[in-house]
This record gives C-alpha cells, sequence and structure tokens, in this order.
C-alpha cells in the first residue's frame, strides 16, 4: 500500500495543575509493521496560543514520521521544519559552533524563512536579503553556508526533489574580505607589548607568539600535554566560555615544536603557577579554572594596544603576526599550514597572509633598482 504525509492531530489536554496543554497524537510503525497510536506533549497553551503555532512545534517530529513517504507527498514541508529537524539530529557537538548555528537559526533564518515551503524559496530573493542585513559580509556568509547546509540535509532526507541546491546561485558581495586589516605586529611592538603585561598574561602572550595557538586552546592547556622530552606539545582541547572542548577541526588536533627557550619559560611558570586538581596550565585562583580570555583582551590587551598607538589589539593577533613572521623567516608554505594546523592551506595563504611592510619595502625596492639603474637605463 502507497504510503500517505501522515499529519497527526492535535488536542487541548486538561490539567489538574498548572496551564493546559498541547497533545500531538501521530501513529508509529513497529518492527513488525504494525501502526502504535503514540502521542507526546508539545508545550503548554500559554506558550503555543494556537494551533498554527503547536503545529510548527511538531514539524520535525513529522518529518521523521514521514522519512518514507513518496517525494510528491513533501510539498508541506517548511524551511523551519528542516531547521528543526536538523536541531535534533544534525547540530554539531561542539560547544561554540553549536551556539553559532543556533543563534543564526533563530535569529535570522526561521524568522525569515521559516514558513517557507522549500520549493518556494528562490536565489534571488535570499541574495537581496542577505543584501540590506546590517553585518559584516563574512557574517553573511555563514549565514548563507548554514542555509545552504539546511538544504543539503534535506536533499539527502529526501524532502527537496531540485538537482542542484538553490542556494549554490546566492552570492555574498566581499564575502571573504575583512572590514579592517588585521595587525601585524613587529619585533618592537611585540616586546613592548610584552614588556608592560604581568602573568599569566605574559606567559599566555609568549605562547601565542611562540606557536600562533588560538586562545581557546592556550586557555585549555594542561601541564600533562606537554612532553617537554621530546620538545612537543600536543594541542587537544580547547575551552570557550568555560566549556571544555575538541579543538577547532580534526588539524587542530596535532604536536606542535617546543624550542629550548620557550621550554625555559613555561618551565619558569610552572613554579609560579596556581597548581589545580586538573592540572590546568593558567589557572584563576579564585575559581581553580582556566582564565577567560575574552576579559583579560577587555581589559588588557586592548587597552595596551590603544595605548602604544597600535589600535585595538587583540589574541588573534598574535596569531595572524605569527604567520607573518613564519614568512619572514622563508619557511615553505606547507610547513606554514602545519605549524598554525590549517585544514587547507589556502586558508593560510590567504586569510592569514600579509607580509611585513619592511619585507614588501626591501622587495619593492629591489625591483626599482631592476628598472631605475642608471647603466640599464643608458644602456
Amino acid at each position: 500500500m502507497r504510503a500517505c504525509y501522515q499529519f497527526g492531530s492535535l488536542v487541548i489536554k486538561k490539567r489538574a495543575k498548572g496551564a493546559n496543554a498541547w497533545e500531538f497524537r501521530y501513529y508509529e510503525d513497529t518492527s513488525t509493521g504494525e501502526r502504535r497510536r503514540k502521542s507526546c506533549i508539545i508545550g503548554s497553551v500559554d506558550k503555543y496560543r494556537t494551533e498554527a503555532l503547536a503545529r510548527k512545534a511538531v514539524e520535525a517530529l513529522l518529518l521523521k514520521l514521514n522519512s518514507e513517504t513518496p517525494l510528491q507527498r513533501m510539498a508541506v514541508v517548511t524551511f523551519g521544519g528542516v531547521c528543526d529537524r536538523y536541531v535534533q539530529e544534525e547540530l554539531p557537538e561542539r560547544y561554540s559552533t553549536r551556539k553559532s548555528y543556533l543563534s543564526n537559526i533563530e535569529l535570522h533564518l526561521k524568522p525569515r524563512w521559516g514558513d517557507y515551503l522549500l520549493d518556494k524559496i528562490r536565489p534571488m530573493a535570499v541574495e537581496d536579503w542577505l543584501k540590506n542585513l546590517e553585518m559584516a559580509p563574512k557574517s553573511k556568509t555563514h549565514i548563507r553556508s548554514l542555509m545552504h547546509l539546511m538544504f543539503q540535509c534535506a536533499a539527502r532526507w529526501e524532502l527537496f526533489t531540485e538537482q542542484r541546491n538553490p542556494i549554490g546561485l546566492v552570492r555574498v558581495k566581499n564575502g571573504t574580505r575583512r572590514r579592517v586589516r588585521p595587525t601585524i605586529l613587529t619585533e618592537d611592538s611585540f616586546h613592548a607589548i610584552l614588556s608592560t603585561l604581568r602573568e599569566p598574561y605574559k606567559t599566555m602572550v609568549v605562547i601565542a607568539q611562540c606557536l600562533g595557538l588560538r586562545v581557546s586552546e592556550i586557555a585549555a592547556l594542561k601541564w600533562e600535554d606537554f612532553d617537554f622530552d621530546k620538545r612537543q606539545l600536543l594541542v587537544q582541547r580547547s575551552i570557550v566560555n568555560g566549556r571544555v572542548d575538541d579543538v577547532k577541526t580534526e588539524y587542530s588536533h596535532d604536536y606542535v615544536p617546543l624550542h629550548d627557550s620557550l621550554v625555559e619559560v613555561l618551565l619558569d611558570w610552572s613554579s609560579q603557577a596556581y597548581p589545580t586538581e586538573e592540572g590546568w596550565v593558567f589557572a584563576n585562583p579564585m575559581t581553580n579554572r582556566p582564565y577567560y580570555p575574552t576579559e583579560i583582551r577587555k581589559r588588557h590587551l586592548k587597552p595596551l594596544g590603544l595605548k602604544l598607538g597600535l589600535g585595538a589589539i587583540g589574541w588573534h593577533t598574535f596569531r595572524h603576526t605569527y604567520r607573518s613572521w613564519l614568512d619572514e623567516t622563508g619557511a615553505p608554505m606547507k610547513v606554514q599550514q602545519e605549524l598554525m594546523r590549517h585544514a587547507s592551506i589556502q586558508t593560510t595563504m590567504n586569510v592569514y597572509g600579509q607580509a611585513m611592510p619592511a619585507s614588501k619595502r626591501e622587495a619593492n625596492s629591489k625591483v626599482v633598482q631592476m628598472v631605475l639603474t642608471p647603466t640599464r637605463m643608458s644602456a
């Protein structure tokens, strides 16, 4: 028998205590092929004041119940329903990524496109919408990428019949361009910063500049991560807003070399560091937990950068500077990629690529000398 799309039914269930609630009733297929009647509480009538609002809340469940329904029956699927199912089944586990995705879904995607049927969303409408959003091009690109991912999931769930993802046609002008070029420190400016900082911020900055680690990785360091005999560090976790998590990508989980001079700095810090049972390298004595890097940036790095005339520097300033200083040493691009622990060499080249002013001047001067050498001109 051909399967039909199941809509289920909603009824108001009276409660002895508290507000009445919406109860959703549906059928579920058993392993023996029988259909069993089931129900679940969706929420109170105070939360969902109309049946239409309550039905929106069960869209993700309906998509799952109707996963075996023929494609032509899926014209009732809305983009909001796909978003809800994605949140329930596909949302990344990493805290910072989950937080970013949820924010974009709830603040931007669902309010604008949640009520649209999938086949009614057109590329130019999405492009015009993104164009008028008051945010940086890079942020718009993140929203576009997430919307593209929603359609990919819809296609995998067989909810979308088009051969091409419509969001693939959507362009974001200057989507890869930064509003402000990142600050690259000279040796003198870096040491000016270092001479002003107190511990533990000073050692954190030394690690940031010597190894190019992300600040979420620096804050999450434990003494067990260091192998001083082999002169190496295993980067294997991060911490964001006090939550310990995996590193950003699988390529970020890697060993980085430790120079003898940096080992001396670390061993000196180990004699001063506040000891904790977990072995945190940079633990706040007030909480026994790692420091919050955002507070350090706000209270120390940013004001210091402005005072020194360097602009509003932050933790990522040191990672950008690390990449530029690697360039100064003449390190091969593949080596730079692996030291930065980037999945793609394009990220190393394009996102973090910026030559030092002195190097640019020197390179330019050599070309000018080739062009304007008197012997060449007279010849």
